[in-house]
């Protein structure tokens, strides 16, 4: 049977903000808990649906997997999500209305816990983004202690079952009309006991280490793309599987090319003489210098487009375009004939209406200031 939305169980939109997202699960946790519903099972199946939607929806790397690939975005198998108790509803509600619905915090036979997803933040540079490769990352960490094996017993011993819970977790207490259900005072409420811990690791079962890992990154990665390395992550508790690593890519601002989705956008200089008679000039792209055909009496800020000459994009492997903003390049430092020709330049376009042919613009421009003054002196 497939899983309904997640948004959907709890009645909110996918805009919700987490407020209200807790604000419908208190609500409907109460409604469906077991303790309530006297053991019916479509009761508590409901609540197992509503748990899990919570989990999802209140982890924001969760969250945003989810709103992007849907339920084969996220493993609920993988996480403390599907088939739990009441034990985090304690965690919403407080002690007092965990205690009474038999779930407060570590009110509950405690089971292996997944092992916590880390982050790991990875800078490339644009040519490395676009083009992928293999980096090596170092990542500290919390790994399964080698001596024991992640059991935390020393090697050759094991933990025993407690005698005070028998292995439950958890002792239950009468208190009026409620059945109060609390840690076992005497195992912390881990259902086992270690009388003989290892010595590496104290009995924690994990121990911090620096692990080097290598990470493929694809072609055509951009900044907020996140790579996920299954089991990379944390090592879980008493023999839980691991969390998962998430490398979150940023790239570095280039000196030439701006990107933006699988265009790269660039500024060319090019000189006033070029730009008024056109021809061929030399522009960079990614893969090397390409000409590039300006027309004739080009201005300042005309675009043009180089087809092709983008990004591959990551994702459906369609290529960009390379956009080449013209910014026209004012002459410095001239020499005396430089000025004299350009002296010459100017004084054959004529002033006046004559300028009109070849500087519309700028004729345009002072026959509009002449007429403005105009209207305010009438």
């Amino acid at each position: 049977m497939s899983k309904r939305d997640y948004y959907e169980v709890l009645g909110v939109d996918k805009s919700a903000a987490e407020r209200d997202i807790k604000k419908a699960y208190k609500r409907l946790a109460m409604k469906y808990h077991p303790d309530r519903t006297q053991g019916d099972k479509a009761m508590e199946e409901k609540f197992k649906e509503v748990q899990e939607a919570y989990e999802i929806l209140t982890d924001s790397q969760k969250r945003a997997a989810y709103d992007q690939y849907g339920h084969a975005g996220v493993d609920p198998n993988r996480g403390q999500g599907g088939g739990q108790g009441a034990g985090d509803f304690g965690d919403i509600f407080g002690d007092v209305f965990g205690d009474i619905f038999g779930g407060g915090r570590g009110g509950r036979q405690s089971r292996a816990s997944r092992g916590s997803d880390l982050r790991y933040n990875l800078e490339l540079s644009l040519e490395e983004a676009v083009r992928g490769k293999s980096v090596e990352i170092r990542v500290p960490t919390l790994a399964e202690c080698d001596t024991c094996d992640g059991s935390g017993a020393k090697k050759g011993s094991s933990a025993k079952t407690c005698t005070t819970c028998h292995g439950q977790g958890q002792v239950q207490m009468r208190q009026g009309f409620f059945a109060v259900q609390q840690a076992c005072p005497t195992c912390s409420g881990k259902g086992k006991i270690i009388t003989d811990p290892c010595r590496e690791c104290h009995g924690q079962g994990r121990v911090e280490k620096t692990k080097t890992l290598s990470v493929k990154v694809p072609a055509g990665v951009d900044t907020g793309d996140r790579i996920r390395l299954s089991n990379e992550g944390e090592a879980g508790e008493n023999g839980a599987p691991a969390g998962d690593l998430y490398v979150q890519v940023h790239v570095k601002q280039h000196k030439i090319f701006e990107r933006d989705g699988n265009n790269l956008y660039c500024e060319v200089p090019l000189s006033f003489t070029r730009a008024a008679i056109g021809g061929e000039i030399e522009v960079p792209t990614l893969e090397g210098k390409v000409k590039l055909k300006v027309t004739p009496e080009t201005q300042t800020g005309k675009m043009f487009r180089l087809r092709n000459k983008g990004v591959k994009s990551v994702r459906s492997g369609s290529v960009g375009d390379l956009i080449c903003k013209v910014v026209i390049e004012t002459p410095v430092n001239l020499n005396s004939r430089q000025k004299e020709l350009l002296e010459e330049l100017e004084e054959s376009m004529g002033t006046g209406k004559d300028t009109a042919k070849n500087r519309p613009k700028e004729s345009g421009f002072f026959d509009g200031v002449k007429k403005f003054f105009e209207d305010l002196t009438n």
